[in-house]
């Protein structure tokens, strides 16, 4: 065995008595703060984080959410006990502002700024840096190409590295010419720094959309209200059915306008084949005020076309019929008059009603049945919408009496009617029969109770009503984010070298190559037309024939445009500093 075998044998036990006694250095506090920001701001934890916030955000869709509708929410615990309580201690119904998710989303954000801060400000000492220095062998890079200028032609090498300067700037390039007065000038140029740029502007509208998303999240809101013909909406808290504020949300923050539904409008298809009363166009006439004192306006309100009045945009979301009613008690008063929203059903507008009374005396009233707009009966005696239209209105109701639960302060459904606790008046299995109402025609309950007539139909409107601050910033930097993302995929970094020389006999050679920062597929067809733009800078043919005899030193090779590549001398000043 020889001497060299034995020594690499007994070589791994000095190393591991070194590296036993080898002391680590220990981290402090400061060291700590430091590693865990370094990795907190690698671009790697920032892909993480975003996928990790995708992930954080898919129990928003399983599970129902408190600030889109508190009642389903408490519903769900009540039908699920066993885990249904967990489930609100882990914040999953209020996911988008949990605890959680907010951590994920303020450590992507901190992230972010520590990925793109550092990166700025190195890629802005790029640009303001020097191209690098030229290689000293341009053959080895992986576009190379030569070119000849006959001698008759009069450009020396100083002045043929100037030309080639002007052709890249030109197309853009970002150019230093080297030893342009001495015996083998040269020059670097480089351009793509748009790629660079793009990439950063992605990466900061990625931090502008999360700071917009956070600020609509923080101080915007939104809400629900039902319309019907002649009423007047004002942008107050109590003036919704349904509001979900922002966390920091203010009441100061709504502007006092209003909105009144003149009239709304429905255009069924009655032409064709198989679609006949299919609503085609809806059109509410509105009258708004920006504040008590400003003129009113009229607008029009269609779906997809919202209104934006204060700040808000509202939109056009449902619709519907509002049967109007006059019911008086047992003692003759008026209990209750004016529209009764009917909740859509089925097809053609069959719409649920429900009717509460708490104001009759001496017993409070109730009513739950349907409204038909076009009301046919079949040979059963059962009655449906035949059409979406009011050509044949009819209201069918159930009455109730006693203790409509109002009064306890404990939240309903104005759309459902427990009638557990209520005495049945009137009913299709009961001897009294049902209700059945046509407009104009009024109905005596049972027992004295009272009488409810039916007045008329309006219609109604059902609108959503949002703030959102940030949304506006969202756009313009999503937007930008799609535009540096563009840019960054398609623009290439890119760096090209020229040397020029001349030879004994008076012709002046030239060199180039090209090398992309990253993979480019497009280098190739770069070089190539670099080339052609310079042969027709120097009027050379643009695969000019071998000029150039290889000398006996310098062994002949072929470049990548097909061209044989020439042997510059380095003349009387030798190898330049660039080298």
């Amino acid at each position: 065995m020889s001497e060299r075998v034995k020594a690499n044998k007994k070589s791994p036990a000095p190393v591991t008595a070194a590296k036993a006694d080898a002391a680590l250095p220990t981290l402090g506090p400061v060291e700590m703060l430091r590693w865990a920001w370094t990795q907190l701001t690698s671009m790697r934890t920032a892909l993480f984080l975003l996928l990790l916030l995708a992930v954080a955000a898919v129990p928003g869709s399983l599970f129902p959410q408190r600030p889109a509708n508190p009642s389903i929410v408490t519903q769900y615990i009540q039908d699920n006990p066993d885990y249904g309580k967990l489930l609100d201690t882990l914040q999953l119904y209020d996911v988008y502002s949990s605890a959680w998710f907010s951590a994920i989303y303020i450590l992507l954000f901190i992230s972010l700024i520590g990925c793109v801060v550092p990166r700025a400000i190195a890629h802005y000492k790029a640009m303001r840096s020097h191209p690098p220095r030229t290689p000293k062998r341009l053959s080895r890079l992986p576009e190379y190409g030569t070119l000849v200028i006959p001698a008759d032609a009069g450009l020396p090498a100083s002045d043929a590295i100037r030309s080639a300067a002007g052709v890249l700037k030109k197309r853009g390039y970002r150019v230093e010419v080297r030893d342009d007065d001495g015996a083998r000038p040269s020059l670097g140029a480089e351009r793509g720094f748009a790629k660079e740029v793009g990439n950063l502007v992605f990466h900061t509208s990625l931090i502008g959309v999360l700071v917009s998303v956070a600020v609509g999240g923080l101080f915007g809101y939104s809400g629900q209200r039902i319309l019907v013909e002649g009423d007047t909406f004002v942008n107050t808290l109590v003036g919704y059915d349904q509001f979900t504020p922002g966390t920091n949300f203010q009441s100061s923050q709504l502007q006092p306008y209003s909105i009144q539904l003149d009239k709304f409008a429905v255009t069924f298809d009655r032409e064709s084949k198989g679609k006949v009363g299919q609503p085609i166009d809806f059109t509410a006439n509105v009258t708004t005020k920006e504040t008590p004192d400003a003129p009113a306006r009229q607008e029009v309100l269609k779906v997809n076309d919202p209104v934006t009045l204060g700040g808000t945009s509202i939109y056009l979301t449902g619709n519907g019929y509002a049967p109007v009613v006059t019911i008086r008690d047992g003692a003759g008063n008026v209990a209750m008059q004016g529209p009764v929203v009917a909740k859509l059903q089925g097809e053609n507008y069959y719409s649920s009603v429900v009717i509460k009374v708490p104001d009759a005396k001496p017993e409070q009233l109730g009513f739950a049945g349907f409204f038909l707009p076009t009301a046919f009966i079949t040979e059963k005696g059962v009655s449906f919408s035949g059409d979406p239209d009011l050509f044949n209105p009819q209201l069918t109701l159930n009455s109730y009496f006693g203790d409509l639960g109002l009064d306890n302060g404990a939240p309903q459904n104005v759309f459902e009617l427990d009638v557990k606790d209520l005495t049945p008046l009137n009913a299709r299995n009961l001897a009294a029969g049902g209700i059945t109402l046509a407009p104009g025609t009024s109905f005596t309950l049972p027992d004295g109770k009272g009488t409810i007539s039916f007045d008329g139909v309006k219609r109604y409107v059902g609108v959503d009503i949002h703030h959102n601050p940030g949304q506006l910033y969202a756009l313009i930097f999503a937007l930008l984010a799609v535009a540096g993302l563009i840019v960054s995929l398609y623009i290439n970094r890119r760096r090209v070298w020229i040397r020029t020389g001349t030879h004994d006999d008076g012709r002046t050679m030239v060199e180039y190559g090209l090398l992309a920062r990253g993979e480019d597929h497009r280098l190739a067809a770069e070089a190539a037309t670099i080339r052609k733009l310079l042969a027709n800078e120097w009027q050379l043919p643009a695969e000019p024939a071998d000029e150039s005899a290889p000398t006996q030193q310098t062994p002949s090779r072929q470049d990548h445009n097909g061209a044989e590549s020439v042997s510059i001398p380095a003349g009387p000043a030798g190898p330049t500093k660039d080298q």
